[in-house]
């Protein structure tokens, strides 16, 4: 049996860190790249034909890529090559093909609710929540001098979802005041509830209200998806405007009491919050997160259980993490001991205060999840997984 996997290489997070998990477990590692922002990854036929020369030249144990591709599922099937793809964003429309029915696919996901979802539409995905490269965050962190301008009481590294190119919650505005004061109803309902998800339901029970957004801002699901108008209205409209607005209201609390770090992209000001700009993954993001007292995970709505990468960066790098109740945290990780969730705002302000006063707390608490995460949560722990139900299923 071939011991050379074909790996996807475009623009991801992670990519190093995988690749050299493979070559450890014993696996050659042979790239192919795929400019993820020019590529119809859905319906390229000219990049499924490339590929399935690829396969066809050469001997592999499987194709391997961060996030599922319709059109490199469709070049595996027709190669008999299994397909091993490890998808980590929400939402992820191209998860939602009917190519996901194909029995060369191996197919990973980070939120067991969107496992969940798939299987309920007759599905299977393997839930695989993500992982931390303790490796690259040992070799950044020795630079302990370069750290220290990034030392602060409070930060939050991510989009506050408010770029206008990004706000796909405009066209709402088009709606008649009743419809539109219903929407924005919705919407609050879901920022103050943490572990049930509930937009797409909503939507789903409404249809009268559904013809109405269409009329204004259509939408419509894709002949070869599994994904409704409704689906893609709640996670693609509606979650990151619940996000835009959680995360902003989140800066302002904050601010009035606390000097707070904000790396994201974009011209933000929010009285109290520093704007330091974007930060780079790899150079900054983790002497942001070892050197911030607390830092804050706001996940994005769409992710219904599942822990962001973000969560796991923060931890491995020692950094103190408070997050909003996720349910995947609690299947790997105790509150209290190796990070604090919070339940809502009020919450959330008592337990900054609490940790910002209490040094040993807060320590020891990130001591004991870094511990946790380099002793079960690394990337060959991953990629072991992934090979070794590739290795029972397809022979």
């Amino acid at each position: 049996m071939s011991r050379t996997i074909l790996f996807i290489e475009w623009k991801s997070f992670g990519n190093l860190s995988i690749q050299e998990a493979f070559q450890r477990l014993g696996y050659e590692v042979e790239c192919i790249p795929l400019d993820y922002h020019k590529t119809d990854t859905r319906l390229d036929v000219g990049y499924t034909e490339l590929l399935v020369k690829r396969l066809i030249s050469g001997s592999y144990f499987c194709v391997f890529s961060f996030n599922y591709f319709p059109i490199v599922a469709m070049a595996c099937k027709a190669c008999r090559v299994p397909y091993l793809s490890w998808t980590y964003d929400s939402p992820f429309i191209q998860l939602y093909s009917k190519t996901l029915e194909y029995d060369t696919n191996f197919a990973f996901v980070f939120d067991r609710g969107t496992c969940l979802d798939l299987a309920q539409k007759g599905f299977e995905t393997y839930y695989l929540p993500m992982a931390a490269p303790m490796d690259c965050y040992q070799s950044v962190l020795k630079n302990r001098d370069y750290g220290k301008k990034y030392a602060g009481e409070i930060s939050f590294v991510g989009s506050l979802y408010n770029e206008s190119f990004g706000n796909m919650y405009r066209h709402m505005e088009k709606l008649e005041p009743y419809e539109k004061g219903y929407v924005d109803a919705l919407v609050a309902a879901q920022k103050n509830v943490y572990g049930y998800y509930f937009l797409e339901k909503s939507l789903l029970q409404n249809p009268q209200l559904m013809e109405n957004i269409q009329k204004v801002c259509p939408v419509y699901a894709k002949g070869d998806g599994l994904e409704t108008a409704e689906w893609t209205l709640a996670n693609y409209f509606l979650a990151r405007r619940v996000t835009a607005l959680e995360r902003t209201e989140i800066m302002q609390l904050l601010g009035e009491k606390y000097p707070v770090h904000l790396y994201t992209p974009g011209d933000v000001s929010i009285k109290g919050v520093h704007n330091m700009g974007k930060a780079d993954y790899y150079n900054d993001a983790p002497h942001i997160f070892a050197n911030s007292k607390v830092n804050l995970n706001i996940t994005l709505k769409s992710i219904q259980t599942g822990i962001p990468l973000r969560a796991f960066d923060i931890m491995g790098c020692g950094g103190f993490l408070i997050t909003n109740y996720q349910e995947d945290y609690l299947e790997y990780f105790t509150p209290d001991e190796d990070m604090v969730i919070y339940y809502d705002y009020g919450d959330l302000m008592e337990k900054v205060a609490f940790y910002l006063e209490h040094d040993e707390e807060r320590e020891r608490i990130a001591r004991s999840a870094q511990r946790k995460v380099a002793a079960e949560h690394t990337y060959l722990q991953r990629a072991q997984i992934m090979l070794d139900i590739v290795s029972e299923y397809w022979s």
